[in-house]
């Protein structure tokens, strides 16, 4: 028995809406990939840190780079919502990473880098790594602010290994005993939720994206 030309119109409306929903929940999910790798990189990072690994302070230096073209392709979309010049936005993006960069040249160029050890140069490395993405947040790419966030922690816990005050306070607000003699299953807490968070963000900024292309 055929089917009446409406519900032949009716059958493919709603396979093209569940097709369309498919593809958005792929995109989101790819999308979400670089920032969970960037949280699980920060993980295994300060655990080999804090396990006293030599050398380490090379692939800190490292990340720095990913991060630097993480931040260059993701912050678009916040250009396009604040109506920014996608030229001035690149020249900041410059500016800001190479920044970075180029004064880590000159630590390593200068002899700066010799008057440190490879654990203390670590922990300069994260600092000066945290509160770039911070500032690149702030700047350029609002869903870094928890990632930034994440890294000071990091940083401060690799400065601090000790009865670090950080994991004090969040032993007593989560009810965690001995929360200072668990600081690699703590960290991971800290990044999955750093992680939910920015998904929420970036998952609003899309559907702010998507709202302003529509009208």
């Amino acid at each position: 028995m055929s089917q009446s030309p409406s519900t032949v119109a009716a059958e493919m409306y709603n396979e093209s809406k569940i097709s369309k929903r498919k593809k958005q929940e792929g995109s989101f999910l790819v999308g979400m990939l670089p920032l969970l790798s960037l949280f699980a990189i920060g993980v295994i990072l300060y655990g080999v840190t804090a396990s006293g690994m030599q050398g380490i302070s090379r692939y800190w230096e490292i990340f720095v780079a990913l991060i630097a073209l993480f931040s260059l392709g993701s912050g678009w979309g916040q250009a396009y919502l604040g109506n920014r010049s996608r030229l001035w936005y690149l020249i900041r993006q410059i500016v800001h990473w190479g920044g970075l960069i180029l004064l880590l040249y000159v630590l390593n160029t200068q002899g700066i880098r010799m008057l440190m050890n490879d654990h203390q140069y670590t922990i300069l490395l994260a600092y000066l790594l945290s509160f770039a993405v911070l500032l690149a947040a702030v700047h350029v790419d609002f869903k870094l602010i928890f990632f930034g966030v994440f890294m000071t922690y990091c940083a401060f816990l690799i400065a601090v290994p000790t009865n670090n005050p950080a994991l004090v306070a969040l032993g007593k607000q989560l009810d965690i005993p001995n929360a200072t003699a668990q600081p690699l299953l703590m960290t991971l807490g800290v990044a999955g939720a750093g992680l939910i968070a920015s998904l929420f963000i970036r998952a609003y900024m899309r559907g702010a994206i998507a709202a302003k292309r529509s009208r």
